[in-house]
């Protein structure tokens, strides 16, 4: 199986500022965890033969520990507007068995919960957003930075991107029963595929 996608993405977690998982660190959300949602809109890609494009998804998480403890909770909500193929092929890429950094993930997985299907809408600009209808809403505020710009994080131990933005997305989420008031927010672009360079960062759920 190849596969390839690219385009941007927003999240919150229950963490407060600044989210100490990228750096393998211990989660500050209640009761020491991390539950988090990543709202991720596929530009272009492709799993074989289907085209991903346009394509938009949820990446949910719970963390009971530092991320590389493992034992996580993992949940996927597709767009409804996606086809049948576009939908198994997500969760082909995202349950970790096409390779690439989700199957690293996969080793950390402690339950899988399945794949949803729902209206996912992601919206770009300085202060993107994300959503599910009837689970959750909300939107990245940066934190600012010198001159006028965003805060960022560079070459974390885990990232969906080497470099992304932080800030504040507050937001209520109860997505696969893990309700949570989001604190962190995170933005970038991202690009994964079945086969990244040796030195590619690794995704962060």
């Amino acid at each position: 199986m190849s596969w390839e996608m690219s385009g941007k993405y927003v999240g919150n977690c229950s963490c407060q500022l600044i989210c100490p998982c990228p750096v393998d660190g211990e989660p500050t959300g209640a009761n020491g965890e991390c539950r988090g949602v990543n709202v991720f809109h596929v530009a272009s890609g492709n799993f074989d033969d289907t085209d991903l494009s346009g394509v938009d998804f949820v990446f949910c998480n719970w963390f009971p520990t530092n991320l590389s403890a493992g034992g996580w909770k993992v949940g996927v909500v597709v767009d409804g507007g996606a086809s049948e193929a576009q939908a198994s092929a997500l969760e082909s890429i995202l349950h970790g068995e096409a390779g690439g950094p989700f199957a690293d993930f996969a080793a950390l997985y402690g339950e899988w919960l399945g794949v949803e299907r729902g209206k996912v809408t992601f919206s770009d600009g300085r202060t993107p957003s994300g959503s599910v209808a009837g689970h959750t809403s909300f939107t990245f505020e940066p934190l600012p930075g010198p001159d006028g710009g965003v805060t960022t994080v560079k070459n974390a131990m885990f990232g969906f991107a080497p470099e992304f933005h932080i800030g504040r997305a507050p937001g209520h989420s109860d997505l696969f029963g893990l309700d949570f008031d989001g604190v962190y927010g995170e933005t970038s672009d991202f690009a994964f595929a079945s086969e990244m360079a040796e030195n590619a960062p690794k995704g962060r759920a």
